[in-house]
């Protein structure tokens, strides 16, 4: 499973060394803290985190519900607002930027990882119902999104693919690699390419780069990478061995 980077913004320093020290507790990585809206962006931009912790109340013109509605503008992240105010005016404002979880301070820690948990959860397979946006392919490149941007992939030089979770790593030649939010059969749907074959319930691999098969394991470009028994004849076929 791949360990969530938070992004954490808060202005009160003491309070945010508090939030981060908890998240080191709950084995999350974290970005630093960012105390307002300039350095929330450039956050956000530099760390590209999964999910955002955002403290409504902000020194300064513009607040957390301000971050908010700039990040469902360009980055649409998960976040989740954590604020000492749960009045009816500062409810009715949050709820207009559709937070992922609210969370009243002090909290304890058990609440805090429940509404990240949850929170991640929910928008994960929010996004996986809709039409895919991580991911846009054509006959022989596909763009794939990297952090706030899309990156373009020739098929043809992809080396395999493996999945955890809910991302998809992409090994490509020259020592490149793309992560993807995505999963195996999604990204698969966009890739007609008769090289590239399923050979492990996570791992697709390029026939043109496999050098050795052994037992349950094949060699690809220098690389060991696991050989499913249920894939091992087949690709055999494909290969034109004849064992």
């Amino acid at each position: 499973m791949m360990t969530l980077k938070i992004g954490v913004i808060e202005d009160e320093l003491i309070i945010a060394r508090t939030i981060i020290n908890t998240l080191e507790e709950l084995d999350y990585k974290h970005c630093g803290a960012a105390i307002n809206y300039s350095e929330a962006l450039e956050m956000i931009e530099n760390e590209k985190p999964d999910l955002l912790l955002i403290d409504i109340n902000l020194s300064g013109k513009k607040d957390g519900i301000d971050i908010a509605e700039k990040v469902n503008e360009l980055y649409q992240l998960p976040f989740i607002f954590l604020t000492s105010n749960s009045d009816v005016t500062t409810i009715e404002r949050a709820k207009k930027v559709k937070p992922n979880a609210y969370i009243v301070k002090p909290f304890k820690k058990e609440e805090l990882f429940a509404a990240i948990e949850i929170a991640f959860a929910n928008y994960t397979n929010s996004n996986q119902k809709q039409t895919n946006t991580d991911t846009f392919a054509k006959k022989d490149f596909l763009f794939v999104k990297d952090g706030y941007h899309f990156c373009k992939v020739n098929i043809n030089e992809i080396i395999y693919m493996s999945t955890e979770h809910n991302y998809v790593k992409i090994t490509m030649t020259n020592d490149r690699s793309q992560l993807v939010r995505t999963t195996m059969p999604e990204i698969l749907q966009l890739i007609s390419a008769n090289f590239l074959m399923q050979i492990h319930r996570r791992y697709v691999a390029n026939l043109n780069y496999i050098d050795k098969i052994m037992g349950d394991s094949i060699i690809i470009y220098n690389e060991t990478i696991p050989l499913s028994k249920d894939y091992k004849a087949e690709l055999i076929k494909k290969l034109g061995i004849n064992p």
